[in-house]
C-alpha cells in the first residue's frame, strides 16, 4: 500500500499543500511547531477518519478558515494494485464541526471509507499502553480491528448504541422499563459477543507475533498479551469459546449484576469493560515493569499491530511514526527500526535524523519541515 499524492487545504497550520511522498522511508525533519506531526495526522485521517492527537474536530481547521480538507491518492491491493482517491472535509458550523468523506469522486458514510487506507500509527502517548486507562488499550483493539475488517466496525457501533440506549434508560427518574431494558441487553448480548469473539482471536495472534518479538530483543524475558473480557473470566477461555458459550456467559452476567446496573445507574457487563493485560515472565508489567520494560513492549506490540494488520489484509499499511525516537534509547531505537525493515511505506518525524536509520539511509527519503513547507533534501 502506498500513498502517492496528498493535498491538504487550511489543515493546521498548513494553508495549502501539495505532496508527493516517496516509497520506503519518508523522513521528516524540522524543528517543533513547523507542521511535521500535522503531516502525519493528515494522512491518518485518510485511514481512519478521526485524528490520532484529539477528540476535538474544530482544532484542525485553520483559524479562520471555514473548513479543512485532506485528500490523495493511494495505490492499493497486493496482487493487482488499482489507484483510489480519498478526501477527508472537516467542515465547521454553529452547531459545531461535520465531516464528508468520499472515495473516488462519490460521497460514502464514515463506514465505507473507513480502511480504505491502511495504517499503524506510533506516537509517544503510546508509551502509556501498558499502565495507563483500559480504554486506550480498548481503543488500539478497536481501531485496529475496525482497519481489518469493516464487519467489525459495524458491530461495534450497533453495539455502541445500544449501550447508549440503555444508559440512558437507566438514568431516567423512574425504574426502567424491564421490556425495553431487555431489548437493549439483547442487543448488546448480539453485537457484543460478535466483539469478543473478534478481540479473542486477534490478541491471540497479537500475543504470538509481539512475544517472538520481544524475545528476539531481550533474552530470557518472556512477554505475553492477555485478553482480559468482562463477561467470563480468563480461565474459561482455555477451551476457546463458541459463539453460544460467550453469549450464555453474557447473558448470565447481566442477570448477576441486574440489580448494581439499576443503583449505579450505568451498564457493568459488556466489552465496553475489557482489558488487555501484559504480563512480563508471568507478572503484570504495568504493577512490577520499569519504564524501559514498558517501552520494550509497546514497540513489540506496534511491530506486531503491523505484522498482524499485514497478515489479515494481505497488504503492508502505511507506518506514521510521530516523535518515537526521542523516547528511546539507542539500542531500542535500533531494534525497533530492525524490526520494521522492508516497509513498504513509512513517515517519520524527528527534530534530528535518527542515528538508528542510518543502516537504511539507502531507503530513506529527507524533506525538511519549516513553517509548514516541505523540501526534499
Amino acid at each position: 500500500m502506498l500513498l502517492e499524492h496528498l493535498t491538504l487545504a487550511n489543515l493546521r497550520n498548513y494553508l495549502s499543500l501539495e505532496f508527493g511522498p516517496a516509497p520506503g522511508v519518508n523522513l521528516l525533519v524540522g524543528a517543533n511547531a513547523q507542521g511535521k506531526s500535522n503531516l502525519l495526522e493528515a494522512i491518518a485521517l485518510l485511514g481512519t477518519g478521526k485524528s490520532f492527537r484529539t477528540t476535538r474536530e474544530s482544532e484542525l481547521i485553520r483559524r479562520g478558515a471555514p473548513l479543512a480538507s485532506v485528500s490523495g491518492t493511494a495505490r492499493v491491493g497486493a496482487a493487482r494494485p488499482i489507484a483510489i482517491n480519498l478526501a477527508c472535509t472537516i467542515v465547521a458550523g454553529a452547531g459545531g464541526t461535520r465531516k464528508q468523506y468520499t472515495l473516488n469522486g462519490e460521497g460514502v458514510r464514515y463506514a465505507s471509507f473507513l480502511g480504505s487506507v491502511k495504517t499503524v500509527t506510533f506516537v509517544p502517548s503510546d508509551l502509556s499502553l501498558v499502565a495507563g486507562s483500559p480504554s486506550l488499550r480498548r481503543t488500539m483493539l478497536n481501531e485496529a480491528l475496525s482497519l481489518a475488517d469493516s464487519r467489525y466496525y459495524r458491530h461495534l457501533a450497533a453495539y455502541r448504541k445500544a449501550l447508549t440506549q440503555k444508559n440512558a434508560l437507566l438514568r431516567g427518574a423512574i425504574p426502567p422499563d424491564p421490556d425495553l431494558l431487555a431489548v437493549y441487553d439483547e442487543g448488546l448480548v448480539r453485537e457484543g459477543t460478535a466483539l469478543i469473539l473478534a478481540r479473542r482471536h486477534y490478541v491471540a495472534a497479537l500475543g504470538e507475533v509481539a512475544s517472538s518479538v520481544h524475545g528476539h530483543w531481550i533474552h530470557g524475558e518472556r512477554l505475553e498479551l492477555r485478553y482480559a473480557p468482562n463477561v467470563f473470566s480468563y480461565g474459561a477461555q482455555a477451551v476457546t469459546p463458541t459463539e453460544d458459550a460467550v453469549a450464555a456467559a453474557f447473558v448470565e452476567r447481566l442477570a448477576e449484576q441486574r440489580a448494581a446496573e439499576a443503583a449505579r445507574k450505568v451498564s457493568l457487563v459488556g466489552p465496553h469493560r475489557d482489558d488487555l493485560v501484559f504480563t512480563l515472565d508471568g507478572e503484570p508489567l504495568a504493577t512490577y515493569g520499569s519504564q524501559g520494560q514498558h517501552r520494550t513492549a509497546v514497540l513489540a506490540l506496534k511491530v506486531a499491530e503491523y505484522a498482524v494488520l499485514s497478515d489479515r489484509t494481505g497488504e503492508a499499511p502505511i507506518l506514521l511514526l510521530d516523535d518515537v525516537f526521542s523516547e528511546l534509547d539507542a539500542d531500542r531505537a535500533t531494534a525497533f527500526v530492525g524490526a520494521l525493515s522492508g516497509v513498504e511505506q513509512a513517515f517519520i518525524t524527528a527534530t534530528q535524523p535518527p542515528r538508528a536509520l542510518k543502516t537504511q539511509a539507502e531507503e530513506t527519503v529527507v524533506w525538511r519541515v519549516e513553517a509548514a513547507r516541505l523540501r526534499r533534501c
